[in-house]
């Protein structure tokens, strides 16, 4: 798979309407990678690869929670925090909130490819 460099549409102004972003058209992007596998977690839609979590929908039904590396999360929570945050429960896995009615539809495949790497490598452990 191709390297993703990070890109600025991740942190565009949000000064714009409504993006109309739905799980669907997250579901959508995701199932176009390879090996990825429909699911359930904690009760909501769910996308795996090799068996691990890597987006699902949050049972507020308002968000994704997207597997991300902790210096990727750090980075994209001070840029734009009110698209990208965590809770308390999510403040030591490397998972992040994203806002379905604010992140930009063209920020998805980025960030779906981050997560996807994220899930399909070996697992490592937060340095404190």
């Amino acid at each position: 798979m191709a390297q993703c460099a990070p890109s600025g549409l991740i942190y565009r102004e949000r000064s714009m309407p409504k993006t109309g972003v739905t799980y669907d058209t997250v579901r959508r992007l995701a199932l176009a990678l390879p090996t990825v596998e429909e699911a359930t977690s904690y009760g909501t839609p769910a996308l795996k690869v090799s068996g691990k979590l890597f987006v699902r929908l949050h049972q507020d039904l308002d968000k994704i929670v997207l597997k991300m590396p902790f210096n990727r999360r750090e980075e994209m929570m001070a840029a734009d925090p009110q698209t990208y945050f965590i809770t308390d429960h999510y403040a030591e896995h490397p998972y992040i909130l994203v806002s379905l009615a604010r992140v930009p539809a063209d920020a998805l495949p980025d960030l779906l490819n981050l997560a996807y790497r994220a899930a399909a490598s070996p697992a490592k452990k937060r340095r404190v």
